[in-house]
Formats: C-alpha cells, sequence, structure tokens
C-alpha cells in the first residue's frame, strides 16, 4: 500500500469516524439553487408620478415641451432591476389605459422613456390632446398598485 491510501483511514480514525462517515463526491447533496430573482415589481405607499407641465387645461403651441415629475419611487433605465424604481411611458390621446399587468405597449400613442428620461417635446397637431403616465419597470410592465398620473388635457393652437 502506498503511504498516501494509509494516511486517510488514520485520519479518520484520529477525528472519530470511519471512512463510512467520510462523504463520497457522487453522493454529497447538490448545492441549493441560486435564487436570481428580479426585485419585486412593487410600487410602495404614497408613490406617484404626475405631468408637471403642460398644466391640465393649458394653451400650448407646438412643439410642446412635457416634463414628467415622480414622487416616493426613483427613475432608472429599462433593464435596470432595482427595487422602487422604473421608467417613465406617455399615454398620448388614450381613452383606456392597456393592460397594467403585461408589459406596456410601444407605438405613436405610448411612448417609452427607457432611458430614463424626464422630459420630452412632442409634435402635436392643432386641437385638444390628453397626456398620462405610467411608471413602468425594468421591462415595462406597471407596479403594483401601478403608478399613474392624473390624465392632462391641453389645447395645443
Amino acid at each position: 500500500m502506498r503511504p498516501t491510501t494509509l494516511l486517510l483511514p488514520i485520519l479518520l480514525l484520529m477525528a472519530g469516524c470511519t471512512a463510512a462517515d467520510a462523504p463520497k463526491p457522487d453522493t454529497a447533496p447538490p448545492p441549493a439553487p441560486v435564487e436570481d430573482s428580479p426585485p419585486p415589481n412593487t410600487s410602495p405607499e404614497g408613490a406617484m408620478s404626475y405631468i408637471i407641465s403642460p398644466e391640465d387645461g393649458a394653451v400650448v403651441s407646438a412643439p410642446v415641451t412635457v416634463r414628467f415629475g415622480l414622487k416616493g419611487m426613483g427613475v432608472a433605465p429599462a433593464g435596470i432591476q432595482t427595487e422602487n424604481t422604473g421608467h417613465h411611458h406617455l399615454m398620448i390621446d388614450v381613452d383606456e389605459l392597456p393592460d397594467l399587468t403585461a408589459p406596456l405597449p410601444a407605438d405613436d400613442n405610448h411612448i417609452h422613456f427607457g432611458l430614463g428620461q424626464t422630459e420630452t417635446v412632442l409634435e402635436l397637431s392643432p386641437g385638444t390632446h390628453t397626456l398620462q403616465l405610467i411608471l413602468g419597470n425594468w421591462a415595462h410592465t406597471p407596479h403594483a398598485p401601478p403608478v399613474v398620473s392624473e390624465k392632462v388635457t391641453i389645447t395645443v393652437q
């Protein structure tokens, strides 16, 4: 026998255990899975989004600068998974809100600000328009409860 073959049983006896007690590489339990889940998609109590300007009922001329406000949460770009943050989505002339349990649509009436922008300039045609904000999480899905601004109606001359 090689000296190293005798060393293990001697060490095990000195430690008070036998070779039967020693863990075997193929029978060792697998490591517990590491949870890599995103942060919760919840919004804190009192969180709110709002349109700073233009004010409801304002008469404006094009181009229209729209400034976004957010209270109780932070702004983060899309793809950044940080609790209590999100990015703005502007609804333009949308009568009914989209499904607030799914990623928000992206088109001419549902504008994503995935870089974390807090204002935009819009070229709106003359007439009456409505603006409303929805905060989306890292994956463009509204929080629970949703953080939705009041609808603002403006008239573009």
